[in-house]
């Protein structure tokens, strides 16, 4: 009868090595795991079990001597190269420096040394039955239901700071428009300056990488910045000139009938119109993003009018542009829309323009078969420079008046 060692020879047993081998049985994933992609989730997520790049690059070399793509089953997961021929497949790595990577993956519990009695790596055969000696993949294995749940945790926090950042930086934008308004209407008042610097400050930060703590804090000051402004601004010579801009804009769609209720010809039939709203889906055009494209010229308080069915699904205040953004990213999951649909709205659009549009087919939301291929067909619009956002809000205003 063989006895496999499990403590490494000539050397210390580890924490790490001890939970390893102190892990319960059902633990074990009940199915094989592709050894890429479980090593794709683990490079997402390496800061949680604390390895680096090279570590992972010494790991995707060991993986590549198991000759099946996938761990776990009935299978054997003991590989048993000479370190020559790891430091080989690891393009000419030195040995030093392989061993100190292998020896950082043994103490984060990704690997288990299974050791000959004289140290060395190799198989033995007895019959049927045989005994490896190398390094063991198992713990890669069981432990990759956790892998999969870091790397997860790791996709929603970028997505918050890539939303929290979206944010930041249409308040700037809104901080920057609000101080042009607010000077023609209120000319020389310090407040104006403060809210330009304040919005070009911002614009510097954001060109670093920022973490979600520093985002917050932006937030938090751009918040309380254009909440002081709009209440100075606010008042009966703005509600005048918003009038006047709506009016404007009802007089620059009007030669456009066809397009003001909300594309009838798409509403109906979304997906049938060869729009299909799947992840899958090939972008349309890629476009390079920017960050100076104008506010909409439709007034926020005339969307918000024209669109009151928002206040039963999003409860927060809308006040300014990057708040109707952030209600728009709340409904738009409920709505079926996907986030690719979603994210290539805002590029061709604008994110203002683009929650403009989501707010307003939520308005009419029985009426759209396909809400995803609806926003799709109308992306392929603004791509093309053949949409406005302007003709679904009055269109809307108009049914309001009409009822």
């Amino acid at each position: 009868m063989e006895y496999t060692p499990i403590s490494p020879f000539m050397r210390p047993i580890s924490h790490a090595h001890l939970r390893v081998i102190e892990r319960p049985e059902a633990s074990v994933p009940g199915k094989p795991v592709n050894k890429w992609e479980l090593l794709r989730e683990l490079s997402k997520a390496q800061a949680a079990f604390g390895v680096s790049e090279r570590d992972l690059t010494v790991l995707q070399g060991l993986l590549s001597f198991f000759p099946d793509d996938a761990l776990g089953g009935n299978a054997e997961m003991v590989v048993f190269p000479s370190n020559k021929a790891i430091c080989e497949r690891l393009n000419g790595m030195p040995c030093s420096t392989m061993r100190r990577h292998l020896a950082r993956l043994v103490d984060a519990g990704l690997l288990m040394r299974r050791d000959s009695p004289n140290g060395k790596r190799y198989v033995r055969k007895h019959g049927e039955e045989r005994v490896a000696f190398g390094f063991d993949l198992s713990p890669l294995y069981c432990r990759s239901e956790e892998i999969a749940r870091a790397a997860e945790a790791v996709r929603e926090a970028e997505e918050r700071v890539r939303r929290l950042r979206e944010v930041v930086s249409l308040m700037r934008r809104d901080l920057a428009a609000l101080a042009e308004f607010g000077e023609e209407i209120q000319p020389g008042l310090g407040l104006w300056d403060q809210l330009r610097n304040k919005a070009a400050l911002t614009a510097r930060a954001l060109r670093r990488k920022l973490t979600l703590e520093e985002l917050s804090a932006y937030q938090a000051d751009l918040e309380a910045l254009l909440d002081h402004a709009r209440n100075v601004i606010d008042g009966p010579e703005t509600e005048e000139m918003n009038t006047k801009d709506a009016r404007f804009e009802r007089h620059h769609h009007n030669s456009n009938e066809e397009s003001i209720d909300l594309e009838p010809a798409l509403e109906k039939g979304g997906a049938a119109a060869g729009v299909p709203d799947d992840e899958t889906d090939a972008p349309v055009a890629d476009v390079e993003e920017s960050d100076t494209r104008p506010v909409p010229k439709i007034p926020l308080h005339l969307v918000l009018a024209a669109c009151p069915s928002l206040k039963t699904f999003y409860q927060g205040d809308i006040r300014h542009w990057h708040q109707l953004f952030d209600a728009a990213c709340h409904v738009r999951p409920a709505m079926g829309i996907s986030a690719s649909a979603w994210e290539e709205a805002q590029r061709f659009m604008g994110p203002e323009q683009a929650s403009i549009v989501v707010v307003a087919m939520l308005e009419r939301f029985a009426n759209i078969r396909s809400p995803g291929g609806y926003l799709r067909a109308l992306t392929s619009k603004a791509a093309a420079g053949e949409f406005s956002c302007g003709p679904m809000v009055m269109a809307l205003m108009s049914r309001r008046s009409a009822a």
